[in-house]
């Protein structure tokens, strides 16, 4: 394809940047998950930018996630790492980096945390325990966080200030993910709840794989679920500090995430017995008071 120093001149650029923006679009728009990675309080402007790193992240996720075992996951992510090298070099071979490329020069994104993101998905193929809360964290750090970094570049609102404060929501909505999602990530062999409170709390693996969810492990989801929420709160006001456009889809990722952490204590943290999920209803609820700026 055309060099990126010629792409402004080319019209067969042009015409291939209209379908690979056409292709994220609609990889975007039939996922679930666009109720907070493209709501519709964007900007028209931002939509398609938020839609090429959607496209990033959703298929890279289902890479190593929906591959038929590790081995053939690591090579997949091999070769996605590939064509994520050739758009950095302005040199994009696939529709997805074709449109993902436009958008990281228009505004300036840096490598780190795209890089971040794949190196997480490859660590998922091999390590499936965390020790402690910290060992979780670190790996949010790089499985959770990036996306945030992303986004604040997307609203030109990076800063080490905003970064610490997106950090506190992405390992937040990483967390409450999780603890949604314990009989998901135990059916794949892996374990996100930190070993040394599985310990204390008397927790071990087989009452993970169970119909019903043992007192302790309630006990021990409901400690995380505090976490969580704690952490949601001071990240919070980053909604200050960032564009106004912004700012209302920080709120809708930050409310969205504690209504997981109520929709998880509303079942009395029996997340083996039925997957927690926030309602269509409650959905249209948050999406309409962060409109209204009652968020």
């Amino acid at each position: 394809m055309p060099s990126s120093s010629n792409h402004d001149e080319s019209a067969e650029y042009v015409r291939l940047l209209q379908q690979a923006r056409k292709y994220t679009r609609k990889l975007a728009t039939s996922h679930y998950e666009n109720f907070l990675v493209a709501s519709v309080l964007l900007p028209r402007r931002m939509r398609q930018p938020f839609y090429d790193v959607y496209a990033f992240c959703r298929t890279a996720d289902d890479l190593a996630d929906e591959s038929s075992d590790s081995e053939v996951a690591l090579r997949e992510l091999d070769q996605f790492q590939q064509q994520l090298d050739l758009a950095f070099k302005g040199q994009p071979e696939k529709l997805l980096f074709v449109a993902l490329e436009a958008t990281i020069r228009q505004f300036s994104i840096p490598r780190k945390p795209f890089e971040d993101l794949l190196d997480a998905f490859r660590q998922d193929q091999h390590k499936t325990r965390y020790e402690n809360v910290e060992e979780l964290l670190a790996y949010c750090q790089r499985s959770a966080n990036p996306v945030g970094h992303i986004v604040l570049h997307l609203g030109q609102s990076f800063s080490e200030e905003n970064r610490i404060l997106s950090d506190q929501i992405c390992t937040a909505l990483q967390l409450a993910n999780f603890w949604q999602d314990v009989a998901r990530d135990y059916a794949m062999g892996r374990i996100y709840l930190p070993q040394d409170q599985m310990r204390q709390y008397g927790v071990d693996d087989t009452m993970l794989d169970q119909t019903t969810t043992s007192e302790s492990l309630r006990r021990l989801l409901a400690s995380e679920c505090e976490r969580a929420e704690q952490m949601f709160h001071a990240g919070l006001p980053l909604a200050n500090s960032v564009a106004p456009w912004l700012s209302c889809d920080v709120k809708l990722f930050a409310h969205g995430g504690l209504e997981t952490l109520q929709a998880i204590r509303g079942i009395d943290f029996d997340v083996l017995a039925s997957r927690p999920t926030v309602g269509k209803l409650k959905q249209f609820g948050l999406v309409s008071r962060a409109f209204l700026g009652f968020l």
